[in-house]
């Protein structure tokens, strides 16, 4: 499986590669809520953390669906800007329908290459955007009805969070960052300019590759997903990030730029030991094709039975046994939520696996 942007007739001055404040930004709000997939900063997350305000860090759990389990689309801007600011300036400007539709992202996104409807104008899409969002506790469900009823005063809101977020501790990171960031971004136009695309592309990733036939040229990310977009009549962003392994993002949705995140660095997971039946067991659990795909979601947040049912065509009983299997290999941690039980991959026991795997899935 891979996402595949195509890219037949696009000249290469609109393919860009460039660091942009604001998805450096979601990428280490990403890892503070979620520091099981970044053991190598391990030390940031910390001293991050202990240093939030305790206003700041609720309102950043209000609204970690933007970055938790998927990263939204409004954080990844197809034009980099030099400043946070002129990013968010660049955001004001997108419409109410775009900005939601892509901002309650907070399932496994069954419907994200679909292009399906904005929630604001759409009463279904309203209706499975409010029953997700109560699957993540009552205050993320009133956030959303909140913007579902009032759109330009939670974006108002969230722009206010993320300045917050530059002022307590994001300008001090982005400017440790930001110069290797560049460094990294004029390495790779030069490798287009002198060697290519498919060099470039190389270089920025091994998950990533050109390829070129009798139907077009595309860019392919190895991802544990199934995509398709166009570059055309637009063009491709390619965003370096220091936070960002092990994840690789593709912004493939219609109607959207295409944008690829890719990090610039390589962890170094410690190891661990466990008796050799476990690890026989996990191996197994994690060798089914269906539960290798239910790990991408579930290594990047916690989701119910009947989202990964919706997510994935088939019952809720079939994800129940793939569960109860993977659950049994010590793969899972599970937690009650009112009605609701969610479960998320334990990304520790994954990693003393198999960093390949690991990376594989949270891709």
């Amino acid at each position: 499986m891979s996402v595949c942007i195509d890219i037949t007739g696009l000249p290469h001055e609109r393919i860009t590669f460039g660091p942009s404040p604001l998805a450096e930004l979601g990428a280490a709000l990403h890892a503070l809520s979620e520091p099981a997939h970044h053991a190598r900063l391990h030390g940031w997350i910390t001293t991050t953390n202990a240093g939030l305000k305790p206003e700041l860090a609720d309102r950043l759990t209000e609204a970690d669906f933007l970055w938790r389990s998927t990263r939204s689309d409004i954080l990844l801007p197809a034009r980099p800007r030099a400043t946070l600011t002129e990013e968010l300036d660049d955001l004001d400007r997108m419409e109410d329908e775009k900005f939601v539709g892509a901002a309650l992202e907070i399932s496994c996104a069954s419907l994200y290459s679909e292009g399906a409807p904005s929630p604001l104008v759409d009463a279904r899409m309203r209706e499975r955007a409010l029953d997700l969002a109560a699957a993540r506790g009552p205050r993320q469900a009133a956030f959303v009805r909140r913007m579902l009823a009032d759109p330009p005063a939670v974006r108002a809101w969230i722009r206010r969070l993320l300045e917050d977020c530059e002022d307590a501790f994001f300008a001090d990171t982005w400017a440790r960052v930001r110069v290797q960031l560049a460094a990294d971004a004029r390495h790779k136009t030069e490798l287009l300019r002198r060697k290519g695309l498919a060099e470039a592309v190389a270089a920025a990733s091994p998950a990533l590759t050109l390829e070129e036939d009798e139907k077009g040229v595309r860019v392919v990310v190895d991802k544990l997903t199934h995509g398709r977009t166009t570059a055309a009549g637009s063009g491709l962003t390619f965003l370096p990030t220091a936070f960002g392994w092990p994840h690789l993002f593709a912004l493939h949705a219609p109607g959207w730029q295409p944008v690829v995140q890719y990090p610039v660095h390589t962890p170094d997971l410690g190891a661990g030991a466990a008796p050799v039946e476990m690890v026989k067991l996990r191996l197994e659990a994690l060798a089914h094709p269906m539960r290798m795909r239910i790990c991408r979601s579930l290594a990047r947040g916690s989701y119910t039975t009947s989202e990964l049912a919706d997510a994935y065509g088939i019952t809720a009983p079939e994800v129940s046994r793939h569960l109860a299997v993977m659950k049994k290999a010590g793969l899972l941690t599970t937690q009650r939520r009112g009605r609701y039980v969610l479960h998320q991959l334990d990304a520790a026991v994954v990693a003393r696996l198999g960093s390949d795997f690991l990376e594989g899935v949270l891709r």
